[in-house]
Formats: C-alpha cells, structure tokens, sequence
C-alpha cells in the first residue's frame, strides 16, 4: 500500500515539460468544450494532443446521449477547420453512444478502445494525460475494457461540485454516476476540478470578448459569436462561466489553479458524495487564479 500511494502521489504532481494528452469533450453541449479544445491546441509547447474524443450528451441540444456525441463530434471537426489544425482529424473519434448500465459493463466505442489501447504505450514514470470536460463515460468504459492502464493515466476531470456544495447534482457527473463512481474508486491518478464553488469563479463577460478577441482570426470570431448567442437572452449585466478551460489550466502552470490532496470522494445515486478516510488521495483544485488564466487564454486563441 505504501509502494501504491507514493507512486500515485507522483502522479499526481504538475507534469514537467512537454507532455502527451488526450481530450474526452461534449463539444456541442455548451460553449465552453470550444474554447477548452481550442487552448489545448494552441498550448502545443506544453500539451502534444493525441487523439480527440467526443462524448455524449443529453439536453435541450440534443435528443439523446447518442445524437449529443453526434453533435459534438461534428464540432470538433469545425473547430479543427478553424484552428487550421485538419491534421488532427484522422485522430478524431466517436465515443459512446450511451451512459454505463451499470459499474461492470463497458460501453464499446471507437474513442474507449482506442483509450485502452493507446494507453499501453505510456506508463507509470510517463503516463498520458487525459483531460476529460464531459461525462467520463469513454474514460471508465476504456478502464473497464483494459483496467491494466489505470497506472498509465492521469485523470484531469471537470465533474461534481466542490466538496462543501450540499449537492453532487452537477451536469457531467449526474449524466453517468456509475462511470464517476469507476473513476474516483479505481486507484487512478484523479484531478477533479470542481464546478460550482470552485470553477464557477472562471467567468467572462460580453466586453472582455469583444476587446480581446474580436477581430483576431476566423476562430476567435466565432468563439465570441457563439457566447454571444447563448448570453442573448440575459438581460442587464452578464457573465458567462467557460468552465472546461481549466481542466486544461492544470496542466500548465500552478499560477493558474491552486489545489490540494484530499481522499477521492464516493459519488452516491442521490446527488451527494459519501467520505471514507481509508480511500486513495487525489488531486483537488480549490482555487481558480481567474485573472491570470484569463489573459493567457485571450493571448493563446488570439494568435
């Protein structure tokens, strides 16, 4: 057991230098997979993306998890247009087309069995890190195909509220429960970065977009038209949360993120998270230093 936790705490350290990483993202769920997908491909002096998963979603945007991973895979490949990065399309995948029945049963994608396999290629000393913003469907579908790469990964994931939220009701965890369940009871090495009460403090306003981004290129123009249209019916002063930005901010620099070690939670079918003193740690970001990251992002899309 001391042998596992000094090698998971390793893991669990800020990678040094460059880095291989792969994206699980509900592209067309919202607006902020957009801006996320475009800084990790634009952060290539750190981050070298390997295969770009999509994931399923269910909402007003879609009619069901299958048509969502439709969707947001479909909007992957515009934003790779738009980046000027088609290169990366033959490493695009489709990912499940629906949530975990249950704990044990995987559910078979293009994007899961690609995970399971590549993640063959890395190990322990250099694992591959996998930035997930979206149900981590694909994600424990791949550890339940292969649970031999569960030492080869990092998990950085976007998912649940923070700790003190009285509830777990959050969009990417209430989707599949029995895949959180598999990520934070697995022993991988697990970033969480929680959204409200943490991440909820990464918000942009209407003026910041336009100042800073308008103008800029064919991506930055449609990064601000598509905030603008999903702000359009909010009246008054507004600003707008781009969440999944920071899963990828924890790659890159602690003056972006703060976080600490804490016992990885048991996410519960009732929206709330059970504790066990005994459970494996994780990486815990509580604190998001929204200035810094802000201006890094403009910097990076608006080249």
């Amino acid at each position: 057991m001391k042998d596992f936790n000094e090698k998971l705490l390793i893991r669990l350290q800020r990678p040094k230098g460059e880095i291989d990483a792969v994206l699980d993202t509900d592209t067309y769920n919202e607006i902020d997979d957009q801006y996320a997908l475009s800084y990790m491909i634009k952060s290539d002096e750190k981050i070298k993306v390997k295969a770009i998963y999509a994931a399923p979603f269910f909402n007003e945007k879609s009619v069901g998890p299958e048509d969502g991973m439709e969707k947001s895979y479909n909007e992957i490949l515009t934003l790779l247009k738009l980046l000027g990065r088609e290169d990366l399309k033959p490493f695009v995948l489709k990912g499940s087309r629906s949530y975990l029945m249950n704990e044990m049963t995987p559910v078979i994608s293009d994007a899961a069995q690609d995970l399971a396999n590549r993640a063959m290629q890395y190990s322990p000393e250099k694992p591959l890190y996998v930035v997930a913003i979206g149900a981590i469907t694909n994600i424990a579908s791949a550890i339940l195909i292969n649970p031999a790469i569960i030492d080869n990964i990092v998990i950085v994931w976007l998912g649940g509220h923070s700790f003190e939220w009285p509830k777990t009701d959050e969009f990417n965890m209430r989707q599949d429960v029995a895949a959180a369940r598999i990520i934070f009871g697995c022993g991988a090495a697990v970033v969480q970065l929680p959204c409200m009460g943490v991440v909820s403090e990464f918000a942009v306003s209407g003026p910041e977009l336009e100042y800073w981004l308008r103008g800029k290129n064919k991506l930055c123009d449609y990064l601000v038209d598509i905030t603008l249209e999903a702000a359009a019916n909010n009246k008054g002063c507004w600003s707008r949360v781009i969440w999944d930005v920071t899963a990828v901010a924890w790659l890159l620099s602690d003056n972006f993120v703060s976080d600490t070690l804490k016992k990885s939670p048991i996410p519960q079918y009732d929206n709330h998270y059970s504790f066990d003193i005994n459970r494996h740690f994780i990486k815990y970001v509580f604190h998001i230093k929204r200035d810094a990251l802000m201006q890094d992002l403009f910097e990076k899309l608006s080249k």
